[in-house]
């Protein structure tokens, strides 16, 4: 509904043709950091778009694109994420490159120019443009494009949206002359027409192949099942569990997004002598690297082992080989499957669980042999869970906390709430002990250091409202390289828990050089030059109540913990963020 006291210019401009596109898609939200390149559609957006959707101000350009990437994770729907001119975008490219590398659907915008030369102011124009724009960030999106008139815009723009969706989703760039936004627009510009499609559908399975592998499952000794981005949103993961019950076959969920309930009987994920013994078959499922979840790493020689028999059948169902990355080598190390397949596992799934039953039910004995083998995997998966529960109560009263613990306190303050975990879980923690029962319950696996917090944002804009408890265990480490994004939660109402996984180090990386100690016979004591994060210790909870957030800590005793999640808990069920500064050891007890 138009606002009536909103001043409207008596004469149309062209940057209101990206606002007329930004409404056709129905985008929610646009994070941004605010920059003079873009001031034609910056004033579209808030006059001649009544700032629907709005504008959410952010402290950092890579901050904005990271919160379109979380919101993307968790709802499985684009944001638009703007950037002003070359400085904006030489801020983004970390936050874009993990988009990237993660798969996520953000529409990026950005400015240059003016292009034409008599137009541009001494100095300041010409450093704010460049030869090609999006050359900057080619190498880790989709695509990229810079209109040269108005007439171009609506088009580029809807191929822009359509390639960014069509699987494998990624970031795409869009790059608006700053002359070409503040010119008048004096004529009519053509839109895509009514009735046609934002992407075309998903590409399904070849039918010879689907059922050839049907056949290999179907006459499998024993299957594991590897799934890394299967269960995007909003698809769920049903579509996992037919498959694998249907088989009796193990799971090993890689994490991207969440692809299978951990407390599933037939979950082996983190039990790769359980996943793995006896398999004859593997299954995977929308894998970007096949080596991780099924070798053992030893970071000290860095050298790998794989714990999957050698003459195995491998058959991959995904996007293997499809927006392989020209500069950097995240494609990882060459997946010789012997039966492969580009197709959308959320098609093809249930395609092949539909054909597998047809065959279990006419093979005499087989129903009988995959309950025998599910029962089996329920068996280690019921010790595994048993094991790491019992792990979990060891060194309890040490403090600082143990990071086990820490899971543990949190999972009892949470349990009974609908909620839903931003990104990393404790070094696996989380997932060892919580019980992850719904496909939305989290946001998709850590990536890397000065990402979490941005992220977890916009997993928690796109539950907001939702009634959904939103929980961040924030390691400090990730929080410092971009406190100021807690002042987003605190001026735009974006109620979540953030939970400090307060090691007072980058003990990641301390690790590594702990590992190089043992190895080269030098002193361990001093692997901490270069990683602490004390001496003077970061007061995250005074941090967080100048941004407007409730705050508690830093809490040392474990004992205190748990009132303290209780206060917080009841301060996000009011509408506010709310950070709980928990000190942990630095080791992860497992």
């Amino acid at each position: 509904m138009a606002d009536s006291t909103i001043k409207k210019s008596e004469k149309r401009w062209q940057s209101d043709v990206i606002v007329d596109m930004v409404k056709k898609y129905k985008f929610e939200y646009i994070a941004l950091n605010p920059g003079a390149s873009y001031r034609g559609l910056h004033d579209s957006l808030v006059n001649y778009g009544e700032n629907d959707p709005p504008m959410l101000t952010c402290q950092h350009e890579k901050i904005a694109v990271q919160i379109a990437h979380g919101y993307a994770r968790a709802k499985g729907k684009p944001m638009i994420a703007i950037v002003h001119n070359l400085v904006g975008l030489l801020h983004a490219p970390m936050g874009i490159y993990y988009a990237y590398l993660d798969r996520a659907p953000v529409f990026i915008m950005g400015a240059t120019g003016p292009l034409a030369e008599p137009k541009r102011r001494p100095f300041i124009d010409w450093i704010h443009t460049a030869n090609v724009q999006g050359e900057a960030i080619r190498n880790f999106v989709k695509w990229d494009y810079q209109p040269s008139t108005v007439d171009g815009v609506p088009g580029a723009f809807a191929r822009a949206y359509s390639i960014m969706m069509t699987a494998r989703q990624g970031p795409i760039y869009m790059c608006y002359d700053a002359g070409l936004q503040e010119a008048e627009l004096d004529h009519d510009v053509e839109m895509p027409p009514a009735g046609s499609v934002e992407m075309p559908t998903a590409p399904a399975a070849d039918p010879i192949a689907l059922a050839k592998a049907a056949d290999t499952l179907a006459a499998a000794n024993r299957v594991a099942i590897i799934a890394d981005f299967a269960a995007r949103p909003p698809h769920g993961w049903q579509h996992v569990i037919d498959l694998a019950e249907t088989l009796g076959a193990s799971v090993w969920d890689v994490g991207s997004r969440l692809n299978f309930p951990t407390n599933h009987p037939l979950n082996l994920t983190m039990d790769p002598d359980g996943c793995y013994e006896g398999v004859d078959v593997v299954l995977t499922l929308d894998i970007a690297d096949f080596e991780k979840p099924s070798h053992v790493r030893d970071i000290a020689t860095r050298t790998v082992v794989s714990k999957v028999a050698a003459g195995a059948t491998w058959i991959d169902i995904g996007f293997t080989d499809i927006e392989t990355s020209k500069w950097s080598m995240d494609y990882a190390r060459p997946y010789y499957a012997q039966q492969r397949m580009i197709a959308d596992v959320v098609g093809a799934a249930p395609a092949l669980t539909k054909l597998l039953k047809e065959r279990i039910a006419k093979i005499p004995g087989l129903p009988e042999k995959i309950a025998k083998r599910a029962e089996a995997i329920g068996k280690r998966h019921g010790e595994m869970r048993a094991k790491w529960a019992k792990q979990a109560q060891e060194h309890w009263d040490q403090k600082p906390m143990t990071v086990p613990r820490l899971a543990s306190e949190v999972w009892q303050a949470i349990k009974g709430e609908d909620w839903v975990l931003t990104a990393g879980d404790l070094g696996s923690w989380g997932k060892k002990l919580w019980d992850f029962d719904r496909p939305y319950c989290h946001g998709g696996r850590e990536l890397g250091t000065g990402t979490q917090i941005g992220l977890s944002l916009g997993v928690a804009l796109a539950n907001k409202g939702t009634g959904r408890l939103v929980v961040d265990l924030q390691p400090d480490g990730d929080l410092m390289f971009d406190a100021g994004a807690l002042w987003v939660a605190a001026k735009y109402q974006i109620p979540m828990l953030v939970v400090m996984f307060n090691n007072r180090a980058y003990y990641n990386d301390w690790n590594h050089q702990l590992v190089l100690a043992r190895t080269r016979g030098t002193d361990p004591a001093r692997a901490y030059l270069g990683m602490d994060l004390y001496g003077p210790d970061p007061d995250f909870a005074g941090l967080a109540r100048s941004m407007g957030w409730y705050a508690e800590g830093p809490i040392e005793n474990p004992d205190d913990l748990q009132a303290a999640l209780k206060r917080a808990i009841e301060q996000v069920k009011q509408g506010k963020p709310a950070l709980i500064d928990a000190i942990c050891d630095r080791r992860n007890h497992g």
